[in-house]
């Protein structure tokens, strides 16, 4: 107890003997990250209020599509704001890529894209050879949304049209791309633009 007592007089009286104690080191500042071309199309977009949507499973793609609509109708109806001041991305990749396209696509190569769309249970909810989504897809473009792309998946259906077709995958990819929804964007991983959008403020919505 007298040591405790005597070190706590010692410490009070530091500053009234000259002795100060080292200054606390400045919290480093997070690093930014790097910026890359083509990621800069993130940016051709409102900065008020931004979201993504990621997205994997063609069964789950349905949510996606409902929130961004919600998302956007709330935003107006209850906060006042436009079209000008929301950014909406959904990222097509892994399953749910071929919904990135529209009928004459579907009407073309629905069944391909049926037989090899990822999804959760098959059997329980088979995928459709219509796209489903394409007119709310089409409202939502309508009001600034978005799709991302994945190029590795566009690359793997590709190559299964070609194969299957025995068309030239060159004139399948500019046919597939000529036929997006919307301002859609080809980019080159769909994984890799959900961390690129974080960077660039976007919150992250996952869907499955």
């Amino acid at each position: 107890m007298l040591r405790r007592t005597l070190l706590s007089r010692m410490f009070t009286a530091a500053p009234l003997l000259g002795l100060q104690q080292a200054p606390a080191s400045p919290a480093k500042p997070a690093a930014a990250a790097a910026r890359h071309e083509q990621d800069d199309w993130l940016d051709q977009a409102p900065e008020k209020h931004r979201v993504i949507f990621d997205t994997w499973m063609a069964d789950k793609f349905g949510q996606a599509a409902g929130f961004a609509g919600n998302w956007l109708r709330i935003n107006k109806d209850q906060y006042g704001l436009t079209d000008a001041d929301l950014a909406v991305v959904i990222v097509a990749r892994h399953g749910t890529t071929p919904y990135a396209f529209n009928e004459t696509i579907w009407t073309k190569y629905g069944k391909i894209f049926a037989d090899n769309m990822s999804t959760t249970d098959k059997v329980a909810h088979p995928n459709p050879a219509t796209n489903v989504h394409a007119a709310q897809l089409t409202r939502l473009a309508n009001q600034g949304m978005r799709l991302a792309v994945c190029e590795l998946t566009l690359r793997a259906y590709v190559d299964i049209i070609a194969k299957q077709t025995s068309e030239p995958q060159d004139a399948i990819r500019k046919e597939l791309t000529a036929n997006a929804i919307g301002n859609a964007h080809f980019v080159p991983a769909g994984i890799v633009v959900v961390t690129r959008a974080q960077e660039r403020g976007y919150a992250l919505v996952s869907i499955g």
